[in-house]
């Protein structure tokens, strides 16, 4: 979660926002945190909109799903204006400094919630926001060794089975991602990159980069390239997109940008989402406070979202070493302000990670210990992934280490991503059952804290993630060649992606398979071959299916007769009109 990052090799201040989740260091003893600079109120730049004053807050505005015209006019009516909003789950974020205006709203027709996002200004940035910088980036020498965090859930020996497949789509929903890093570039997805500081999704280039570090390091160990060069990411064949929803200048996770960072990765098929924060300004949003229930219903309608179009969301437990299974206090909130201790209940939820279908993650220590630093809580943990000391990607092509649930939960994501590589068409329920299958059991330590059975306990869940067992615990007895070369297929043509195969002895098997991931809108117009080095054509796909969307499918094909070396192709044969896409991956297993 963040701000619980710091490691000995980094020597930066800790933000203000990251006060939420106190900052550990590598031995897990909490480090200073820096007080909240300026209190609640924000001033507004020279360069900034004159639309801005002193005292617009920021509302969460919740209808049924649907047409929202007439709430929206009631806004302008009242004092407010409309800065977005997602009919599609009913949320209209809304600005005003009135101070009457929540509850003149909440006595609306088909208004059905109204609460404050914040107990401070909305920043004048929010109207003309500032790109994040591009740093400039140092090199580093070759070699990239396997750390002790990937060896310790077996993901250098998933590799051997698959390192990801490029039609997978990872969304890193944190302070930003450098997207010029020398082991993120090679797998990042601008195309469907965004910014979603403030609520409202920005899509200008570099809008999407890091405002802190924490990001492009969460980006990193899910992903970082199999380049010969710094580290390897848990699934570095897979493609990053990063939606950054902090803000700049404090790093805060206010419950509009998570609502606009679930709704952008359902739209843009996002397989599965890292979220290593909570949603600011509260470490626990009750359903007894008119505001915080507001920010429930929005954050859950948003991910519920994301989840019904195919998106799994996984989100960290948290630093506090606090059992969010017997909730008594709050001392953090709201850490946009002034925090005061408050008597909460299990009612009071972490959001994301305590919403029904995210995935929430422990730390683990050394080997398969707790971090001292991580939440626990019986029914609340899913799963455990290493957090202690994780060494990983900076921005500006830098590296360092840093201890935190935040650095576990990326662990968690690059196995999911494995699993969706591993199985095309897996749904979200699917993964999740997956995670939980093939994880590793870890018994309670003599901690009456711990709770539970080996098999499933309050400190790790269903244990410790295994990235072998996740997408199958034999790897393939042959060599493993693939092109993630996007090659485009136009209308009625022929286009081929080849592969060149060296090292491999004899013929190719009779249970040769070649993996296709074509992304296209009518499949029926498509006939697809594997053409052997000496021409010989074998077709897998001729037409069928109508207009379903996309091949991603393994093929055993006998090609027993073929000389195992040499330069195979996959030809695609495009036989109407209308409907283009692209071979996106494919790849041969001997």
């Amino acid at each position: 979660m963040l701000a619980a990052t710091l490691g000995a090799a980094l020597a930066f201040g800790a933000p203000a926002a990251l006060a939420g989740t106190a900052p550990v260091s590598p031995s897990g003893a909490p480090a200073p945190v820096a007080k909240a600079p300026g209190g609640a109120k924000a001033t507004a730049p020279s360069s900034q909109s004159a639309t801005w004053v002193a005292g617009t807050r920021a509302y969460l505005v919740i209808t049924a799903p649907g047409d929202s015209s007439a709430v929206r006019s009631a806004i302008a009516a009242n004092g407010g204006t409309v800065f977005s909003n997602y009919d599609a789950i009913g949320v209209i974020v809304a600005h005003s400094a009135s101070s009457t205006f929540a509850t003149t709203m909440r006595g609306v027709s088909g208004v059905q919630k109204v609460g404050a996002t914040r107990t401070s200004d909305v920043p004048a940035d929010a109207y003309n926001p500032a790109l994040p910088a591009n740093p400039a980036q140092s090199s580093t020498p070759a070699g990239e060794p396997v750390r002790a965090d990937m060896s310790q859930i077996k993901a250098d020996q998933a590799w051997a089975v698959t390192t990801g497949s490029a039609s997978v789509k990872v969304g890193v929903l944190d302070t930003g991602v450098d997207d010029q890093h020398q082991d993120l570039a090679p797998n990042f997805n601008a195309a469907d990159s965004v910014s979603c500081a403030y609520g409202k999704a920005d899509a200008r280039t570099g809008a999407w980069r890091d405002v802190d570090t924490h990001g492009t390091h969460v980006a990193g160990t899910i992903a970082a390239a199999k380049n010969g060069k710094g580290v390897v990411g848990v699934a570095p064949g897979v493609k990053i997109s990063a939606v950054r929803v902090a803000e700049p200048g404090n790093s805060f996770f206010f419950a509009e940008n998570t609502i606009c960072g679930f709704v952008w990765a359902g739209d843009h098929g996002f397989k599965v989402t890292n979220n290593s924060y909570y949603t600011d300004p509260w470490q626990f949003n009750c359903p007894d406070n008119i505001d915080q229930a507001a920010i429930i219903e929005g954050v859950k309608r948003a991910q519920e979202y994301a989840e019904s179009k195919g998106s799994l969301q996984i989100a960290a437990a948290g630093n506090e070493n606090y059992d969010l299974a017997h909730k008594t206090t709050d001392t953090a909130s709201p850490n946009d302000s002034t925090p005061v201790t408050r008597t909460i209940t299990n009612a009071c939820l972490d959001i994301p990670t305590e919403l029904p279908g995210v995935v929430t993650v422990a730390a683990n220590g050394s080997g398969t210990t707790k971090a001292s630093f991580s939440n626990f809580g019986s029914g609340v943990i899913d799963v455990a992934a290493p957090g202690s000391d994780v060494y990983s990607t900076l921005p500006g092509g830098k590296y360092g280490t840093k201890s935190g649930t935040s650095m576990a939960t990326p662990h968690v994501v690059g196995v999911a991503a494995l699993i969706a590589s591993a199985n095309p068409g897996i749904t979200p329920a699917q993964i999740r059952d997956k995670l939980a299958t093939q994880a590793n059991d870890i018994a309670c330590p003599s901690d009456s804290r711990c709770t539970g059975t080996a098999a499933n306990n309050s400190f790790f869940g269903e244990g410790q993630v295994d990235a072998l067992k996740a997408v199958g615990s034999t790897p393939p007895s042959g060599k493993y060649f693939e092109n993630l070369g996007d090659v485009a297929i136009g209308d009625n043509t022929t286009v081929e992606s080849p592969i060149t195969v060296s090292g491999v002895s004899g013929n190719a098997p009779a249970t040769f398979k070649v993996g296709v991931d074509i992304k296209h809108t009518y499949i029926g117009d498509l006939k697809v071959d594997l053409v052997a080095p000496d021409g010989t054509v074998y077709t897998v796909h001729n037409r069928a299916g109508g207009g379903t969307d996309n091949i991603a499918q393994t093929y055993t094909v006998n090609a027993s007769s073929e000389v195992a070396n040499g330069t195979w192709k996959l030809r695609v044969n495009d036989n109407a009109g209308g409907d283009t896409g692209k071979i996106d991956a494919w790849n041969l297993t001997f």
